[in-house]
């Protein structure tokens, strides 16, 4: 398998990639814990335009500066104080698109997330939510801002692919505020794996 190089993060079609994703491969090293799993479900942000985005209207905060990153940046952030979310940043400088990771099938490193969740077997809520995606995988906030194409998290292509009647696509979830662009179609998940 092969790890997505640069240029796969720099597409400026955030839509599309979040779709892509599909079916490639998360991994994690950390702390010598090798963890991976195939995504199988994501939501595109489309940066400055997109209301539900962490930076819509060009909002710049120390919490979402990675956003304006160079695409290839992991962006990690805590959500109700609780849970560590996993984002893909896109596009080029200064344009801040993400995809969100929201779930995951476990591959690699099984006995490390069941441990890491607390769980004695695999089960759909093991790593079926974003909060639940990091915890598996060992993601913290203290990665915001991991470099991709290194060896602590990165995307692998499995060479997986689906074909459209295998891809649910809906509005994205928990962005009721974000008005008409809460009903964008811009949440893709797999309907079996």
């Amino acid at each position: 398998m092969k790890k997505l190089n640069k240029a796969y993060y720099l597409q400026t079609d955030v839509v599309a990639i979040a779709c892509n994703l599909l079916g490639k491969k998360l991994c994690t090293n950390i702390n010598g814990v090798y963890t991976a799993g195939i995504i199988t479900e994501t939501e595109a942000y489309a940066g400055a335009n997109d209301k539900a985005s962490h930076a819509y209207n060009n909002k710049r905060t120390p919490r979402n500066e990675v956003m304006y990153h160079q695409g290839g940046k992991g962006y990690v952030y805590l959500c109700y104080g609780l849970h560590h979310l996993f984002n893909v940043v896109t596009n080029v400088a200064d344009v801040p698109h993400a995809v969100l990771i929201r779930a995951i099938k476990p591959v690699d490193g099984i006995e490390h997330i069941l441990k890491r969740r607390k769980h004695k077997k695999l089960a759909k809520n093991t790593s079926g939510g974003p909060g639940t995606v990091s915890q598996a995988l060992g993601i913290s906030t203290k990665l915001n801002g991991v470099d991709l194409t290194k060896n602590t998290i990165w995307i692998e292509d499995t060479g997986i692919t689906f074909i459209k009647k295998q891809i649910t696509i809906t509005p994205r979830i928990g962005v009721d505020y974000a008005g008409e662009d809460a009903k964008l179609p811009y949440r893709f998940l797999v309907k079996e794996l």
